[in-house]
């Protein structure tokens, strides 16, 4: 399998209004996450992933752009942004850029002309299609709730929206549209950042006869096989590769809603042709329901094991993984497969970044991954910023599929505010993230879950990632090695090894709050294998059955040469 340095990177995504406020305005900015970039380098990882910090309206926190080659006057100016990339790079950090070009803002410019005349040479930027029956082109529902059209009696057409009202799908049937995406993605290229994480990057390609689809619980048509890995996609993402992305050393992964395993090796095929990697999200999805995200369901160990299993194996020396638990999307993940506890929240947050940073892919880490951080106890609906969050509690309590009482509770479990409150930088207010007033609250259990406290504490959660991250540039067989699952059926441990060559790991990881136990298996003798990470001990001699505390990850190394 050839080297390279995007896959042995460990990746670390900010979402900037959230990571550090240098200027008391209560929002995070460019200036702020300059001024912590040595606590980055501390940590060890690579490569920064930048949340969208284009000028945007913020209909959708920054993934509604109205100029790409602007920055958002909240989080700084060109100037910031420039002396923010210098900074990392003279720390050996990368910068990748988020590009969102499955949609614009409603305040683009080549929105407000297109939306200004049928006759606009911009109108064929975006989606336009007549009304039908004196009714919406079609039954899709979007993303963020309620038809994925908006009409608009300017012209008496609808425009399509997957998701906000405010962000109009561009179309990429126009080459016009490719050539300025790929002109705008060429110049951030030359200005020397380091790759792209691509927003819904699969739905960029719609099927043309925009036919109906199946309808779901909230009333609207299922547009997921008209819209997610739709007939062109491959098409233009080769076409981007050819112009923009091979012309430079760069680490490429995109967001696939949808995606199946074949169409993964597409996407990230070893050939190069399009990206490096994708984001899959059928691990994440575990929990859904009838409801989608909203309730209170828990992954089962078993599904999990099944999921993350089958992406190990199919894609090994056919595609490269991205590993995540955490992003701007997802709930907090300690609260939802760990324990949040305070007698457990430590141990389960190390053993779930061991059960992952051991397997073969990217690590992602999400701002506040590496401290433990836990979701939040809002207490009213007021302290919401989320617009899917918002909408989908009026959506299912007006309609009387949810009681009140019961949403409330789902969306203090599955938001995706859970992930955006402040970065926890110590005990003083605000967690030392504003001397303002912080745009959405923070976590009060900042005061004993903070990074000045963790950094300063040798057997902390920020400590055992950096072993972790140290870890991978040490041993090859973390990066390269084949992946083997062990125990399928067991409900309570995740058990896996990693071969490449003579040498082998076998990784241990007790998901429950209960103690367990691990016979070694036969070509693991005690006497020959060594631990090489724990979260309880440091060095713990194997035993021929393995006892095993609550939430207790070990991870063992052995050469097949004794």
């Amino acid at each position: 399998m050839e080297k390279t340095w995007w896959k042995e990177s460990v990746v670390y995504q900010i979402y900037p209004r959230s990571f550090c406020d240098s200027n008391g305005d209560g929002i995070g900015d460019l200036n702020g996450i300059t001024q912590k970039m040595d606590y980055l380098k501390e940590l060890g990882i690579d490569v920064i992933w930048l949340s969208p910090v284009y000028e945007s309206p913020n209909d959708d926190n920054g993934y509604d752009i109205s100029n790409y080659q602007g920055i958002m006057k909240e989080f700084g100016t060109m100037e910031d942004f420039d002396r923010m990339l210098h900074a990392a790079h003279e720390r050996s950090i990368r910068i990748v850029m988020d590009l969102v070009v499955n949609h614009t803002s409603d305040e683009h410019p080549w929105f407000m002309e297109s939306r200004s005349s049928k006759d606009s040479p911009y109108r064929d930027y975006y989606i336009w299609k007549e009304a039908k029956d004196g009714k919406a082109p079609n039954n899709w529902g979007s993303c963020f709730g309620g038809s994925a059209w908006k009409y608009d009696p300017a012209t008496d057409m609808y425009f399509l929206h997957m998701f906000s009202q405010k962000q109009p799908d561009l179309n990429w049937e126009n080459p016009q549209v490719r050539k300025e995406v790929f002109d705008m993605m060429d110049w951030w290229c030359q200005k020397g950042i380091d790759g792209f994480r691509m927003d819904v990057i699969s739905m960029i390609s719609k099927d043309q006869a925009f036919p109906d689809g199946e309808i779901k619980e909230t009333g609207y048509g299922d547009y997921g096989p008209y819209v997610c890995n739709g007939p062109r996609v491959h098409e233009y993402l080769q076409e981007m590769n050819q112009i923009v992305l091979s012309k430079y050393d760069l680490l490429t992964v995109g967001e696939c809603a949808g995606v199946t395993i074949e169409e993964a090796k597409k996407y990230a095929n070893l050939d190069g042709s399009e990206l490096n990697m994708i984001f899959q999200f059928e691990h994440m999805d575990l929990d859904g329901g009838e409801t989608f995200k909203w309730n209170e369901k828990k992954i089962r160990l078993t599904e999990l094991k099944a999921t993350l299993t089958k992406w190990q194996n199919e894609l090994y020396d056919k595609a490269w993984n991205s590993l995540y638990w955490c992003n701007h999307d997802q709930p907090r993940i300690v609260s939802r497969l760990g324990n949040d506890s305070k007698q457990y929240r430590e141990v389960s947050a190390k053993m779930l970044a061991t059960c992952l940073h051991m397997m073969q892919g990217t690590p992602y880490i999400y701002q506040g991954e590496e401290l433990g951080m836990t979701n939040v106890p809002f207490p009213t609906l007021d302290e919401f910023r989320d617009i899917e969050s918002i909408n989908a509690y009026h959506e299912y309590t007006q309609s009387g599929q949810i009681a009140k009482a019961d949403m409330f509770r789902y969306l203090c479990y599955k938001s995706r505010d859970n992930a955006r409150t402040p970065m926890q930088w110590d005990d003083t207010k605000h967690a030392g993230f504003t001397t303002g007033t912080p745009w959405i609250m923070v976590n009060p259990n900042y005061q004993h879950i903070n990074a000045r406290e963790q950094v300063a504490r040798e057997d902390s959660v920020f400590h055992y990632y950096q072993k972790l991250i140290k870890l991978r540039k040490q041993h090859d067989v973390i990066l390269y090695g084949t992946y083997q699952l062990l125990l399928p059926d067991d409900p309570n441990l995740y058990v896996y090894t990693r071969t490449l060559g003579e040498e082998q790991l076998l990784v241990i990881c007790n998901f429950t709050d209960q103690e367990q136990t691990f016979p070694l298996p036969s070509d693991w003798r005690p006497e020959h294998i060594n631990l090489l990470i724990g979260n309880y001990f440091t060095n713990k001699p194997a035993e021929p059955t393995i006892p095993l505390l609550p939430y207790e990850a070990r991870v063992y190394y052995q050469t097949t040469v004794q």
